[in-house]
């Protein structure tokens, strides 16, 4: 298993609250105007090459365990897109690694290789719903089958990148992936998630862990 980094020890609740809530406000709000035309670009070539709608809704696992709806650029055909669900019998969990299934568009794939299909959290950014930075939301049916102690990363809001995503994303396994995301929990801070997105962005344009 891989060493885990560590981060600066976490500011106080509330400093630190109030300092990620406006990171959160200026990065999506930011994102989304300056990609505009890129965004606008993706939902109409998603329209013309299959029928259905521009953005794919899945319910996930957030903050406290409450449900919400997280949003993403549909990249398989309406067909199949509710089989990116997983299986609620999924063999190992600390050995599982999730693989998309269906068939995916044209469009789906390149938007997938370049993780543009994620830009559309930026709107569940904005609600409130998710960070930035934090442990990617998981859907019901994974979360069923958590360990005990995995189930801690639900303290903190998700996010759209993450530690486990700057260290692997989808090429290392469910356990990795909570180790790192347990150690984001524990020692989270705003310069820690300054670091972690512009990590992300090396991370995205070597298209590493993209699938």
């Amino acid at each position: 298993m891989r060493a885990v980094d560590r981060e600066p020890a976490p500011l106080s609740s509330q400093g630190e609250g109030l300092g990620v809530r406006t990171l959160d406000l200026l990065v999506a709000t930011l994102g989304l105007v300056v990609f505009a035309p890129v965004l606008a670009i993706i939902a109409l070539l998603i329209k013309l090459e299959s029928p259905g709608p521009v953005l794919f809704r899945q319910t996930r696992v957030g903050k406290d365990e409450k449900l919400f709806e997280v949003y993403k650029f549909r990249s398989m055909t309406v067909a199949t897109a509710e089989e990116q669900r997983v299986d609620t019998a999924i063999g190992d969990i600390e050995t599982f690694q999730f693989v998309p299934r269906g068939r995916k568009t044209v469009i789906g794939r390149a938007i997938r290789a370049c993780s543009l299909d994620e830009m559309a959290n930026l709107l569940n950014v904005i609600k409130g719903e998710m960070h930035i930075v934090g442990p990617r939301p998981d859907e019901p049916e994974i979360v069923a089958q958590y360990l005990p102690e995995w189930r801690r990363r639900h303290a903190v809001h998700p996010g759209i990148t993450g530690l486990a995503q700057i260290h692997g994303r989808a090429d290392i396994t469910y356990a990795e992936t909570m180790k790192y995301d347990l150690q984001y929990v524990d020692t989270r801070s705003l310069s820690g998630d300054i670091r972690i997105i512009l990590r992300t962005l090396r991370v995205v344009a070597r298209r590493e862990g993209a699938r």
